[in-house]
C-alpha cells in the first residue's frame, strides 16, 4: 500500500540523523529535534499494527528500503559537500550515470520489448501529442535534479529526509480520497502523526565552526615599529648631546 511505503519513509529521518552525526561529524539533534522524530516514529508504530493488510514480503522490502535510504542520503550528502562540483556539475554527472545505466535497465527489466509494442502503436513520433509530454518530463526531471542537489547542499541531510516526507502529505489526502486500499482510521491517525512530527521538526544545527582569530592588523605593527624606530632615535639625540656637553 501507499500509505505504508509513506510511512516507512517517515522513519528515515531517525537513522539518518543517527548516521549524519556519526560519519559526517555534525553535533547531535537537539531535544525538540528528537521530539519530532520520535513523533514520527510513534506514528508509523500506531500504522504498522493497524494495518490489515500485513505480509512479511511487503514489510521485507520496505525494511530494506528504509537501510538503503538512511545511508544514501548520508552518502549524498558527504558527495554533495565533498566532490567540489558545483549544482549544475553534480545534476550533469547524475544524469550521466544514469544515462549509462539505461540501456542495461531496459534488457533486465524487459522494458525494451515493451517499447517494441508501444511504439507500434504511434504513426507519428515527431507530432505535438508526442513531443510536448517528453519534453515536459525532461524539463521537470532536469528541475527537479537541479532544486534537488541545490537543497542538499543547503540544508542538513535530516533537514532534506523530512523535506522529502512533509510534501508526502497532499498524496496521502488523495489516497484517502480516492483509493479503497488503506489504512483504518485508527492507521490514518498514525499516518497524521507521522506527518505532524514532520512538519514539527527542527533543523539539526551544524557543526559549529571554531572561532576565527582575528590577526593583527599589518598597519598597527608597522606603527608599533616606527614608534619605537623614533624613540631610539631621540635617545640617541639625547645621548650625543650629553656626551657634547
Amino acid at each position: 500500500m501507499w500509505d505504508t511505503f509513506i510511512v516507512f519513509r517517515s522513519a528515515v529521518p531517525i537513522f539518518v540523523a543517527i548516521g549524519e552525526t556519526l560519519y559526517l561529524h555534525q553535533p547531535w539533534p537537539s531535544f525538540k529535534t528528537w521530539l519530532s522524530l520520535s513523533t514520527i516514529l510513534g506514528g508509523s508504530v500506531i500504522y504498522v499494527f493497524t494495518d490489515n493488510q500485513f505480509t512479511v514480503t511487503a514489510y521485507s522490502w520496505a525494511v530494506a528500503y528504509l537501510a538503503s535510504m538512511s545511508i544514501d542520503f548520508v552518502y549524498i550528502k558527504h558527495v554533495v559537500m565533498t566532490i567540489g562540483l558545483n549544482t549544475w556539475g553534480l545534476v550533469l554527472y547524475n544524469n550521466l550515470e544514469a544515462l549509462l545505466l539505461f540501456p542495461l535497465e531496459l534488457l533486465i527489466m524487459g522494458e525494451f520489448d515493451q517499447m517494441k509494442v508501444d511504439s507500434s502503436k504511434v504513426s507519428n513520433w515527431l507530432s505535438f501529442d508526442v513531443i510536448l509530454p517528453v519534453a515536459l518530463s525532461c524539463l521537470f526531471g532536469l528541475s527537479i535534479s537541479f532544486f534537488g542537489f541545490s537543497c542538499r547542499r543547503a540544508i542538513s541531510a535530516t533537514g532534506f529526509t523530512v523535506l522529502g516526507i512533509v510534501n508526502k502529505l497532499l498524496t496521502v489526502v488523495i489516497n484517502l480520497l480516492i483509493w479503497d486500499k488503506h489504512a483504518s482510521l485508527v492507521g490514518t491517525i498514525g499516518l497524521l502523526i507521522c506527518m505532524s512530527g514532520g512538519v514539527l521538526y527542527q533543523q539539526s544545527t551544524t557543526k559549529p565552526k571554531a572561532p576565527k582569530v582575528e590577526p593583527k592588523e599589518e598597519n598597527d605593527e608597522e606603527q608599533q615599529k616606527l614608534l619605537q624606530m623614533q624613540q631610539a632615535g631621540h635617545e640617541a639625540n639625547s645621548t650625543q648631546k650629553q656626551a657634547s656637553s
